[in-house]
């Protein structure tokens, strides 16, 4: 019982340290998009709110990939029939 208590706050402690270093390398320049959903993660598992920004932050990276590769298609069609 005790064991998994500790083990427990250890994980929502390591969950808010990942978070906080997402949101510092928002601002700052670092890999900010692999800390935010791997803090977020952690903190789901204990906290509803950590879940649904998690879904959110899923939906909108989903959205954000979706745009990029049509960007590129876009972009690549373009070189490939560019007229000179």
């Amino acid at each position: 019982m005790l064991l998994t208590r500790i083990k427990t706050q250890l994980l929502m402690i390591l969950g808010w340290f990942l978070l906080a270093i997402g949101v510092i390398f928002i601002l700052l320049p670092g890999p900010a998009i692999l800390f935010i959903p791997l803090g977020l993660g952690i903190l789901s598992l204990e906290y509803t709110f950590a879940k649904r920004w998690l879904r959110k932050y899923q939906r909108y990276s989903g959205e954000a990939a979706r745009k990029m590769d049509d960007w590129f298609t876009r972009e690549r069609f373009k070189r490939v029939f560019k007229r000179n």
